[in-house]
């Protein structure tokens, strides 16, 4: 039998985020979830499209964890990033443009995580486990200004989604991103609706919604990528044969702790999601 070269293989911009203070950092939601499941242990790739030496020097710090695939573009994903939180916005200073369909994959996991609409619809290789992250996908923006807006996925985006095993969106894209979800879900596909501090909505095949509480996060330091850590845990463990709440237990751990540091180095490893697990189990 074929061992997949990757684990986890992540699709989407890694951006580049300046932040208010005129300070940047590595972003999007494939670096975000990659790097999670690297540090749970699998072996990661990024593939994404901008300008190489200025990606490749935003992930050096973690090149001894992730390996990364740069398909050349004119420029790398910009993003203002301003606020915190529940009220962070972001402005596109820049796109690298779409990432091409027919890529070939050797991995046992396929994460589609777009941030500006750059998803591939189609691609090569038998991942035995596709996940979306379609909030890219229900967003526009104004050219001039960069000012983003949320849009309805279009006929493309809904062919992704039916070719899905797990789709993790925001309640804040839930209206938007409906078509999406419905297409998921006819085709059998897991659906996970989170919400910040408020329950996670779970979406099953065979079974109605219901909600999972999710535990307080004492000393909360920042949120961003959060919710790209929660779907990469969250795939991950449904991929190891978790059932949907354990699933969802899981990754809501994993984004706690990621949200009790600031930025990508406070992502945890498999001894720190257990130990939040833990302690959330005991109601701390």
């Amino acid at each position: 039998m074929h061992s997949p070269r990757y684990h986890y293989t992540a699709v989407g911009h890694v951006t580049i985020d300046v932040f208010d203070d005129g300070s940047a950092r590595p972003g999007g939601s494939a670096f975000y979830a990659a790097l999670q499941a690297a540090r749970l242990g699998l072996r990661a790739l990024v593939i994404t499209r901008g300008v190489a030496s200025e990606i490749e020097a935003l992930l050096a710090p973690y090149a001894h964890e992730l390996a990364v695939r740069v398909l050349d573009g004119e420029h790398t994903t910009t993003l203002l990033t301003s606020g915190a939180d529940g009220e962070r916005s972001q402005r596109v200073r820049a796109w690298a443009g779409p990432i091409a369909d027919q890529l070939e994959l050797d991995t046992h996991i396929l994460h589609l995580a777009p941030v500006a609409r750059e998803s591939p619809a189609s691609w090569r290789g038998r991942p035995a486990f596709v996940g979306l992250t379609p909030q890219g996908l229900a967003r526009a923006w104004d050219g001039p200004t960069g000012t983003v807006t949320h849009v309805t996925p279009d006929a493309d985006a809904a062919a992704i989604a039916r070719r899905c095993n797990a789709l993790v969106v925001s309640d804040h894209e839930r209206a938007s991103c409906a078509a999406l979800i419905a297409a998921a879900r006819a085709a059998g596909a897991v659906v996970a609706i989170t919400a910040g501090a408020r329950p996670t909505t779970l979406l099953a095949p065979g079974a109605g919604e219901r909600t999972l509480a999710v535990a307080p996060v004492t000393n909360a330091v920042d949120d961003l990528g959060a919710g790209d850590v929660f779907a990469a845990a969250f795939f991950i463990a449904l991929s190891e044969g978790q059932d949907v709440t354990a699933a969802a237990r899981f990754a809501s751990a994993a984004a706690a702790v990621r949200m009790r540091g600031l930025g990508a180095g406070a992502i945890g490893g498999r001894a720190d999601v257990q130990e939040r697990l833990t302690l959330a189990a005991r109601g701390r």
